[in-house]
């Protein structure tokens, strides 16, 4: 299997990998491409240069073993030793998040909370500890965490993730507004939901006002 460095092969990955799950559970045991194709909405052909990267056998008319490819995936996205990360911003968005990711992947948890807010900061939710943010570097270096998830108020942001990179994080999934500025060595993945839902609600009312004047 090659390295790989391109973000968009590692998000088609990771919907491959969705798809299959539930193709799996539903009892099938071989996929064709465009099965891959059509909800990922891109070619068959894209599928199978990604199947191809992963180095499973298969061909467009047998199709592609449904448990070889799975375990190709798993070799790019898990570890032998499972990936911790934290949350800071323990508020009604991260609060969601800890819910969602409470012992979904044993391989990439949420293994501690942080918050300025002393009523927040104690205790346990959804099975992660929380912590008062000034305990973030200690929490980090002792647990050897890679990954931080940003949930605080867009002008916290910079100075969350100032800690966490200084504690050595090198991966930031940021979900405010704010673009942050961080090493090169840390990768940041921003999901900016206001825009998105702007986005959707501007094509939506296109979409609308061309069905109304066709």
């Amino acid at each position: 299997m090659s390295l790989i460095t391109s973000e968009k092969t590692i998000e088609r990955l990771s919907l491959y990998r969705r798809i299959l799950m539930r193709l799996r559970d539903d009892g099938e045991t071989v996929v064709f491409s465009h099965q891959l194709a059509v909800p990922a909405g891109i070619t068959p052909a894209q599928v199978r240069r990604d199947i191809m990267n992963l180095g499973c056998n298969g061909t467009p008319r047998s199709g592609y073993r449904i448990k070889e490819l799975l375990t190709g995936i798993t070799e790019v996205f898990d570890t032998p030793q499972s990936q911790r990360a934290i949350l800071v911003g323990i508020g009604r968005l991260g609060l969601a998040l800890l819910a969602h990711f409470s012992g979904r992947w044993r391989w990439l948890h949420i293994h501690a909370a942080f918050d300025s807010d002393p009523a927040k900061s104690s205790g346990v939710i959804s099975g992660c500890h929380c912590y008062p943010v000034d305990q973030l570097a200690v929490v980090v270096r002792e647990w050897n965490i890679g990954i931080g998830i940003i949930t605080v108020p867009a002008n916290a942001a910079q100075s969350v993730a100032d800690q966490m990179c200084a504690a050595g994080v090198t991966g930031l999934l940021n979900f405010t507004s704010v673009r942050l500025n961080v090493p090169r060595s840390v990768f940041v993945e921003n999901v900016d939901l206001t825009a998105s839902f702007e986005k959707v609600a501007y094509f939506a009312r296109r979409h609308e006002a061309a069905g109304v004047t066709g």
